[in-house]
């Protein structure tokens, strides 16, 4: 990018000003890209309130005129994760139009310093990396990443089963003194700790703290009515399916967990097919997908496969230890 072409630019953060741009944007970016992130603006204007966030310090926006042509935003967790290390995720794209310009570079160079500079700010002397999406193969972004010192850590698999699809009878059972409930404002703090310990074999995985769990559970995209919890008679949830939607008929699998002492007594399967019965008898959906670890250590795709999901797209991970 020449000079004249980088002051011809502005660089400005993220407001709620800047949210309907920024909306087309994020899906002009899913179309082109073919990632299937599809957002409103409602759902993006909650992520400028998000605990940890600061918009004036950890985003930017990238104008040419009146054309918000590249976006980016950092999050650092707010607890190490459970490798002792501090996750800095780097998030934003550049539209495609004004690609091959230097703007990733550049934008990706104000991520990773400010990135750094909160990792520090909340862990000092703790190890930290930066990550981010690395898209499908091809993926424009990973001749940056490879030029920047990336490599490709993980793949992940996104699945998805037709609605109403075969049917699922049986997949529902399970043992005595275990509820299927639809989740409410009372589990929330039993569905956290019940993440966490799902969660900890898991691989990049960190303990989510009361605040950010309390962002994610009461975003407006959630689909509580069609989620499962599976919980005992002392209301411990031993297994969870949490279901949201951002995309006109379809239905999107958030999270699907057991605690690791039910782990194997099909309560995350009978979570699961209850929530895909329920979206199938409501008549809104044509498909539900998920994302999932291709190297999940509880195998998790086969559950997946069982019930019906096939796999459609594959994305890598993208990661580099940082300072």
């Amino acid at each position: 990018m020449t000079s004249t072409e980088t002051l011809s630019l502005r660089w400005e953060t993220l407001t709620a000003d800047a949210v309907p741009a920024w909306t087309e944007l994020t899906n002009v970016l899913a179309e082109y890209d073919d990632t299937g992130e599809y957002y409103s603006a409602e759902d993006l204007a909650e992520e400028l309130g998000e605990h940890g966030f600061t918009a004036e310090r950890d985003s930017w926006a990238v104008w040419d005129g009146d054309c918000l042509v590249a976006y980016g935003k950092v999050s650092v967790g707010l607890i190490p994760d459970h490798e002792a290390r501090t996750r800095c995720t780097l998030e934003g794209g550049v539209r495609p139009s004004h690609r091959g310009r230097g703007i990733g570079s550049a934008l990706l160079t104000r991520m990773e310093a400010r990135a750094l500079e909160l990792a520090r700010e909340r862990h000092p002397g703790v190890p930290a990396y930066w990550r981010f999406d690395g898209g499908q193969e091809g993926a424009s972004v990973r001749a940056l990443a490879a030029h920047r010192g990336y490599g490709i850590v993980r793949y992940f698999a996104e699945l998805e089963r037709p609605l109403p699809g075969h049917e699922l009878s049986g997949h529902e059972s399970v043992p005595e003194g275990i509820t299927l409930l639809s989740p409410a404002a009372e589990n929330e703090e039993a569905t956290r700790r019940a993440h966490n310990e799902a969660f900890q074999d898991h691989w990049g995985s960190g303990e989510m703290t009361v605040e950010r769990w309390h962002d994610f559970w009461t975003a407006r995209a959630n689909r509580w009515d069609l989620s499962t919890l599976a919980v005992d008679a002392d209301g411990n949830v031993l297994a969870y399916a949490l279901a949201g939607s951002w995309v006109e008929r379809e239905l999107y699998v958030l999270l699907v967990g057991s605690v690791r002492a039910a782990r194997g007594r099909g309560l995350a399967t009978a979570s699961l097919a209850r929530m895909i019965r329920l979206a199938r008898e409501s008549g809104h959906f044509d498909a539900v997908d998920l994302h999932v670890d291709s190297d999940s250590p509880t195998g998790a795709t086969r559950l997946y496969e069982k019930l019906g999901f096939v796999t459609t797209r594959v994305f890598a991970t993208l990661q580099r230890d940082a300072g």
